[in-house]
């Protein structure tokens, strides 16, 4: 079993939290890992709310059903019940017991403004992504501290060319599809794609027109790692920029796709402030394109697009469990773009730009430059992830750096 690297923050939650919140996409393992620490690590009665009777059960009567479970309790899909939460803030109020409720969601239920009221102080939320290059490799390092330290891996003999990741981007980190291949991979995408609107999607929306969540998810993949252009889908669509705008914050709810901001400081002319989209995972992504591993090597546009997707994915799953707090970002100007920019509390930052090329060129890293100049001492490292061979220096806190130093 794949270790994860949340397991270690779960465990510390616990022991000073009374409310511990593993949120995540659907079959990113939440309840394997939830139910490993029930059994093991901190004894919990386990509850699952996807089955009908004790869902019932627990819409019935919130506070009645948890007053029944002696000690600790794990409730697995919570979202299929969010009252209990309400409940949930009621008992630790009166209770004030660390690790008293350990819960999972396959939607971000703090988003609601009641919810996130009820439990602002008394819950810690943590985020389980699919699975990392960095945990499928059984890496101790992470790559987001190092950066942050103020220097990135020295790599050599990495694997070069872009047809070495071709394999790692198309299967992603659903463990599920990780384990298929060709037709049997896209029909498992094909039913994961379908119970996201049928049932997550359901359970959290009273929305209409569900039938252009696959349609609107595909204009998605087709747009990641670029600006949101909410406008150029509702065309597609022919549905209203606010239905659309209202469809993919659900998607995002429910940890299939992510936003991120754009970076501001006023260091360049004309500064983009629109924010960019991502699939969560580049295996899904692949999926959504109708892009095999041959077409991900053959096809230039792609290759590019769904490697950068991958590499912001990854650090976003890698700032989950990093020791060091940054906030994610992109950058764009009229002539210049940063494809992720991580700052830190104090307002340092480091820089990230992807490329599938196996060498390096100045107008690779112009972006980097201008970041580097721009903000002086407050500038910790910027570096070009590529598919060269080695970690490369490119002049002053600026290197060339593989992928496969992300793990």
């Amino acid at each position: 079993m794949i270790k994860r690297a949340i397991h270690p923050l779960v465990l510390g939650a616990l022991r000073d939290t009374r409310v511990v919140v593993v949120v995540g996409a659907r079959q990113v393992g939440k309840s394997t890992l939830t139910l490993e620490i029930a059994a093991h690590d901190h004894p919990a009665t386990a509850i699952s709310l996807d089955d009908s009777a004790v869902r019932t059960a627990a819409a019935a009567d919130p506070e009645g059903f948890l007053a029944g479970f002696p000690g600790a309790v794990l409730i697995d899909e919570i979202q299929r019940v969010p009252d209990l939460l309400l409940a949930i803030k009621d008992i630790v109020d009166r209770d004030e017991i660390p690790g008293h409720f350990l819960v999972t969601g396959s939607a971000n239920i703090l988003t609601a403004p009641r919810i996130q009221e009820a439990l602002t102080g008394r819950a810690e939320l943590i985020t389980l992504w699919p699975f990392s290059q960095s945990e499928i490799h059984e890496s101790s390092q992470n790559f987001v501290d190092q950066l942050i330290a103020g220097g990135p891996p020295w790599v050599k003999n990495a694997p070069v060319g872009r047809d070495a990741f071709v394999d790692v981007v198309a299967r992603g980190g659903y463990a599920e599809a990780r384990e298929r291949a060709g037709d049997r991979r896209r029909r498992w995408y094909a039913n994961y794609v379908r119970s996201l609107v049928e049932r997550d999607l359901r359970d959290i929306a009273d929305a209409h027109k569900l039938e252009y969540v696959p349609r609107l998810l595909r204009l998605i993949a087709a747009q990641a790692a670029n600006l949101f252009a909410p406008t150029t889908m509702s065309h597609k669509l022919q549905l209203n920029n606010d239905t659309v705008k209202a469809y993919t914050k659900l998607l995002e709810t429910i940890f299939v796709v992510k936003r991120v901001q754009a970076w501001t400081p006023s260091i360049g002319s004309r500064e983009i402030q629109k924010e960019k989209i991502y699939v969560v995972d580049s295996g899904l992504m692949a999926y959504l394109l109708g892009a095999d591993e041959r077409r991900i090597a053959a096809d230039d546009q792609v290759t590019g697009k769904i490697l950068e997707n991958f590499v912001a994915m990854e650090i976003a799953r890698l700032r989950e469990c990093a020791e060091t707090e940054a906030s994610q970002y992109h950058y764009r100007d009229r002539t210049d773009e940063v494809d992720v920019i991580l700052e830190t509390l104090s307002g340092e930052v480091a820089g990230i730009e992807v490329k599938a090329a196996a060498t390096v060129s100045p107008s690779d890293y112009r972006g980097l430059t201008k970041l580097r100049d721009g903000r002086g001492e407050r500038f910790i490292a910027g570096v070009v992830l590529y598919t060269g061979s080695s970690t490369k220096p490119l002049g002053d806190r600026l290197w060339a750096v593989p992928i496969s130093a992300l793990w």
